[in-house]
């Protein structure tokens, strides 16, 4: 049976993929869990026009995000967070502080997904964090400052 899935389905596949399945699968799941359509002539149309919007999309929002990271690239941001005698954080810097910290800072939203970090940062001193896109990388520079107590 062919069907348009409308959801990404692990081990069949993406939305918007024209797939052939076991008709029991397709009819007792799929399709009653609104996972999928028949594959119609009208549902194959409807479906070219949506993943045109779909792109269209997705393109735009590509667009904003280096807009954003442009504007984010070669800058400071700034982190002030209680540390010990030794200069160690007392709680790591992960990736969703730095996202908050620059919503925060600088007014952008960029995804956790773009930030290359190993590990949460452990210690107050100046890193240079890396944002990837797609093949492009681009770097900031985050400083951690010790809290006056």
């Amino acid at each position: 049976m062919k069907i348009i899935l409308l959801q990404n389905v692990p081990k069949v596949g993406k939305k918007y993929d024209l797939k052939n399945i076991a008709d029991g699968y397709a009819l007792n799941f799929l399709i009653p869990k609104k996972l999928a359509k028949l594959a119609t002539k009208d549902a194959k149309k409807e479906i070219e026009i949506l993943k045109e919007k779909q792109q269209l999309k997705q393109v735009k929002e590509e667009a904003e995000l280096m807009e954003d990271i442009l504007k984010l690239k070669d800058s400071v941001i700034n982190i002030t967070t209680k540390v010990n005698k030794e200069g160690h954080l007392f709680a790591g810097i992960d990736k969703k502080a730095i996202v908050d910290v620059i919503k925060d800072q600088k007014a952008l939203d960029i995804g956790e997904d773009f930030i290359v970090l190993e590990k949460p940062i452990k210690e107050a001193s100046e890193h240079v964090i890396k944002l990837k896109v797609g093949s492009k990388e681009f770097s900031f520079t985050l400083k951690i400052t010790a809290e006056k107590e």
